[in-house]
C-alpha cells in the first residue's frame, strides 16, 4: 500500500492500480476503494461507473470507511446507480460512526438540508465530530447553526469564533460570514474595514455568500473613513 500511494503521488495511477490488484482480490476493502475510486474518476484507467460500483461496493461490504463514503456519493449523485439518498446515508453514517471526518461532514450536510427538525441534534453532533477532524465547512456549518439557532440556542458570539475557525481552516464561505457579522458587529465588534476586507477576499476566493453584504460594507467603510 506505500508503494501504492507513492505511485499515486508521482501521478502514475496505473501503476498504483498493479499493486492494489491483487490486494483488492485477496479482499483488502482499503484496496477494493482505491481501484474503485480510480474507476469513478477515470483515473489510470478509463472512467466505468460499474466497475466504480462493483468495487466500492466489495469495499464498503468489507467495512472499510473510505470506501462506505465513496459508495454513498455515488448513490447520493446517482452515477452508476439509482440515485438515493436514502442509501447515501446509511452508507455516510456507516462511514460517520469509524470516524470519517469527510463522512462526517457530508451526514451533519444531509440531515441539515433535509428540513426536518427532528435531525438537527443529530446534524449539530455529526457537524461537531467532522470539524474536531479538521474538516472546515463544518466548522462553517456550526457557524450558521449557532447564528440561525438550528438545533441550539442563538450564539452570535460562538457563531463567529466558529467562522474564525473555518476560515483559518481555508473555507471562505466561513471568511464570508466573518465579514458580515463584523459588518452587523453580531458577536464580533463592528468594524467596516474589516469587514470589507474579509468580504472582498472571500468573494475572491469564490463565495457567493459575500456579494450581499459587499456594497453595504463599502458604503459602511466609506463613512467611516470620512468621519472626522
Amino acid at each position: 500500500m506505500a508503494r501504492a500511494a507513492a505511485a499515486v503521488e508521482r501521478g502514475d495511477h496505473a501503476a498504483a492500480l498493479a499493486i492494489w490488484g491483487p490486494l483488492a482480490h485477496a479482499g483488502i476493502g482499503r484496496a477494493q476503494n482505491n481501484i474503485g475510486a480510480c474507476f469513478a474518476e477515470g483515473l489510470g484507467v478509463e472512467r466505468d461507473p460499474a466497475l466504480a460500483l462493483r468495487w466500492l461496493t466489495l469495499s464498503a461490504g468489507n467495512g472499510d470507511p473510505v470506501g462506505q463514503r465513496n459508495l454513498a456519493a455515488l448513490h447520493f449523485k446517482g452515477d452508476g446507480v439509482e440515485q438515493s439518498d436514502d442509501e447515501a446515508l446509511r452508507l455516510y453514517r456507516l462511514a460517520a460512526e469509524q470516524g470519517d471526518a469527510p463522512a462526517q461532514d457530508m451526514l451533519s450536510w444531509m440531515l441539515l438540508e433535509g428540513g426536518r427538525v427532528t435531525d438537527r441534534a443529530e446534524a449539530l453532533r455529526w457537524a461537531r465530530a467532522a470539524a474536531e477532524g479538521g474538516i472546515a465547512t463544518s466548522m462553517t456549518r456550526l457557524g450558521m447553526m449557532h447564528h440561525d439557532a438550528l438545533g441550539v440556542e442563538r450564539d452570535a458570539a460562538l457563531a463567529a469564533q466558529w467562522w474564525q475557525q473555518g476560515m483559518m481552516a481555508g473555507d471562505p464561505d466561513s471568511e464570508a460570514m466573518l465579514g458580515a457579522a463584523t459588518l452587523l458587529g453580531q458577536g464580533v465588534p463592528l468594524d467596516a474595514g474589516r469587514a470589507l476586507t474579509l468580504l472582498l477576499s472571500a468573494e475572491s476566493k469564490g463565495s457567493l455568500l459575500a456579494a450581499p453584504f459587499v456594497k453595504a460594507a463599502r458604503d459602511a467603510a466609506s463613512i467611516a473613513e470620512a468621519a472626522p
